[in-house]
């Protein structure tokens, strides 16, 4: 993992480049006050404030043997991602802001644009050298570092691929955080998960022994505090199972984990922070893959709940180890969950991989996250728990079917089987998200990616610390 707190220092007056902010309206402005003899290189430059545009002049001060203009695109629209671009391309060295502006969230980008997954390179790319950047706002630097490296965590779990990172690898993963941080594991396998959570059970059997499936539960906090479950989806990879998927709807299903790499990141946070929750983190790990045992088109499952469900399609399977995890969070009386999981294509199809579809039985809830979202510039979409779909639904031979008799409203139907999970008076949001970008931007490379983690931490945040 990155060291980010070497990256970001409250600013103790230590020489500095400086990084001046400007967008399209203010260039004119800035040039007239500042330039000089440097216009003609910006004009040369075609520099012209657009986001993501780095131009480096000859600097004035002692120290500063050259200073940065930095393009936002709109200084009144700054997103966590505006100085992501000059951290990616600037020299070694020592930065600060010119005054403009804090750097506040800003300062999200600068670290994570500095933050690459190598442990699969053969021969490194050479370093550039550490960029740091100086904050005029020391008491938000922890925070920001906290919030890099569980945005980092998701993006090197997400991209480590399955054959390094099985249920045992996930488990292990748990337990090396719980261990320092107080926090107690429980993980149930073998014959207590067939008997307990049969249908996480009945999604692993045909993993190898090696990739058996599990249920990971990790408790932190005072009883007597308000229950928080976070829940996430832990495919670490996806066939399809006897349904198989084709070549290309297989190549990226290493990142089927990805709710659960979202909802470990979570729980981190909130254990650092010291929440006043009494918190269950709870990930089903299974691979669905395809032997003699796989659970098959036809066959009818009982989850725990007791609900039995009729499998119409094996590739359906995330929402059937959630399910099971669901009920274990009601059981132990969460008043609020919240589930994280990369489950329907369909998500994508209606909202694109930017945007995780986000459902919730509470309406407060729902508006607390999105404009928790809108707020930190991880936004979601509130898509409807519509009761006119649930007939989809349907099963002639059990309570229910796994999957839809219909092929629209895909992501909906799916939130709806999972809502059947959920105890009534829980307040419960569930995030379909992609966890993926498919093409890089500054401080954004192509591969894993957090989407929803800081809309959700922002949240619950504000609702649970102010209690």
């Amino acid at each position: 993992m990155t060291d980010f707190a070497t990256l970001l220092r409250p600013d103790r007056g230590e020489p500095a480049r400086p990084l001046h902010l400007v967008d399209t309206a203010l260039l004119p402005e800035w040039l007239k006050a500042h330039a000089g003899q440097r216009r003609p290189l910006v004009e040369a430059a075609r520099f012209e404030g657009k986001a993501g545009q780095v131009l480096i002049l000859p600097g004035a001060g002692a120290y500063a043997e050259f200073e940065v203009l930095v393009g936002v695109g709109k200084l009144a629209a700054l997103t966590p991602w505006c100085l992501a671009a000059a951290a990616e391309r600037l020299p070694e060295g020592t930065y600060r802001l010119a005054g403009e502006m804090p750097p506040g969230a800003a300062a999200l980008g600068w670290l994570l644009a500095q933050h690459r997954l190598t442990r699969y390179k053969s021969k490194a790319d050479t370093p550039i050298g550490p960029r740091v950047l100086l904050s005029s706002e020391p008491a938000k630097v922890a925070d920001t570092i906290r919030l890099a490296e569980a945005t980092a965590l998701v993006r090197d779990l997400v991209d480590t691929p399955a054959a390094d990172l099985g249920p045992a690898e996930l488990e292990r993963e748990v337990r090396d955080w719980a261990g320092p941080a107080g926090v107690d594991v429980e993980v149930t396998k073998g014959d207590a998960l067939q008997q307990g959570y049969p249908m996480i059970h009945a999604v692993g059997a045909a993993a190898t022994a090696a990739r058996a499936p599990r249920l990971i539960e990790a408790r932190w906090g005072d009883p007597a505090h308000p229950k928080l479950a976070i829940v996430g989806k832990g495919v670490v990879f996806d066939t399809g199972g006897l349904d198989l998927k084709p070549a290309a709807g297989m190549r990226l299903m290493k990142k089927d984990m990805g709710g659960a790499a979202h909802a470990l990141a979570l729980a981190r946070l909130i254990v650092a922070e010291r929440w006043p929750v009494r918190l269950h983190l709870l990930i089903p790990a299974v691979e669905n893959a395809v032997s003699g045992n796989a659970f098959r088109p036809g066959d009818i499952l009982t989850s725990r709940h007791g609900l039995t469900v009729e499998i119409d399609n094996t590739d359906a399977e995330g929402r059937l180890i959630l399910a099971d995890a669901l009920t274990r969070a009601c059981e132990e009386g969460a008043a609020t969950i919240i589930d994280f999981a990369t489950l329907t294509g369909a998500a994508r199809v209606a909202l694109g991989p930017d945007l995780p579809a986000t459902f919730s039985n509470d309406d407060s809830l729902a508006a607390d996250l999105l404009a928790a979202g809108t707020e930190v510039g991880d936004p979601l979409w509130r898509l409807p728990l519509w009761d006119g779909y649930d007939d989809m639904l349907k099963s002639e031979l059990a309570d229910m079917s796994n999957s839809a008799d219909s092929p629209f409203a895909g992501t909906i139907t799916a939130a709806l089987f999972l809502r059947r999970f959920v105890s009534e008076g829980t307040a419960w949001a569930h995030l379909d998200t992609f966890a993926w970008r498919l093409a890089p931007k500054p401080g954004r490379p192509k591969g894993g990616e957090a989407l929803g983690l800081r809309a959700v931490h922002a949240a619950l945040s504000r609702r649970f610390r102010r209690q």
